[in-house]
């Protein structure tokens, strides 16, 4: 970085400090050459991740869609707003993490039926008949089964 009155690079830093509203650190900068202030903002830098559907269509990433599928799945279930938000920011952290600029809803949905599971299983069960689309009873007695084996 360099000083906007005078162009020097060598600057010292005054004080930080964060700023919720704008998710970033406030900076109070100072140059060694000229002596002039100026404040700068640091922002997390995100990469747009794409969804790739199953149609092979693909849209931007869209966390909130993610917590309002999990949030339908736990309805009149004893599951409280906290442990649905740190599952949701577990998968934003998990997808962010992979470094991939697209991901499967595939993945995506795996990823919440995994975190389900361990939160509540009827939860897990009424996301699982529609991700996986039971077309029948057997198909979800199947599902209970598997769960009821890994337990």
């Amino acid at each position: 970085m360099k000083c906007i009155y005078c162009g020097c690079d060598d600057l010292k830093v005054i004080d930080s400090r964060p700023v919720d509203e704008l998710n970033a650190i406030r900076r109070r900068r100072e140059c060694t050459s000229c002596g002039k202030r100026f404040t700068t903002y640091e922002t997390i830098e995100t990469t747009q991740i794409l969804v790739v559907k199953s149609n092979g269509s693909r849209q931007s990433l869209d966390i909130s869609k993610i917590k309002n599928g999990i949030i339908k799945s736990c309805e009149k279930r004893p599951v409280s707003m906290h442990d649905i938000d740190e599952l949701v920011a577990k998968i934003e952290k998990q997808i962010y993490n992979s470094l991939e600029q697209e991901i499967s809803s595939k993945k995506i949905g795996e990823m919440v039926m995994k975190g389900l599971k361990e939160l509540d299983d009827v939860a897990y069960i009424r996301f699982a008949s529609v991700y996986r689309q039971f077309k029948d009873s057997n198909t979800f007695f199947e599902e209970l089964k598997k769960m009821m084996e890994d337990k």
